[in-house]
């Protein structure tokens, strides 16, 4: 699993970018997908995936500690489905 560094540094590598311009890069692109998401947006990257909201419905839960039914309240969260080419590997 890579963290944001070694995605900084990889970014930086393969695009010939100085490794502070990749963060900003990545930050940037990071906040971009952030508001549109907040906004009610939907980001599309073809060929790599796309980014939606959904709202996941109010539900009855257990507590595994207690084993009491508690209530989860309906909530809004982030989903991602791979595009094809990402999905094959």
């Amino acid at each position: 699993m890579a963290n944001k560094s070694e995605l900084i540094n990889s970014i930086a590598d393969k695009s010939g970018l100085s490794k502070a311009d990749s963060k900003k890069a990545l930050d940037a692109f990071i906040a971009s997908v952030s508001e549109e998401l907040k906004a009610g947006g939907k980001i599309a990257l073809v060929g790599f995936g796309t980014f939606s909201i959904t709202q996941k419905a109010a539900r009855k839960g257990v507590n595994p500690r207690t084993k009491a039914v508690i209530n989860i309240p309906a909530k809004k969260v982030v989903k991602f489905k791979a595009g094809a080419e990402l999905g094959e590997l």
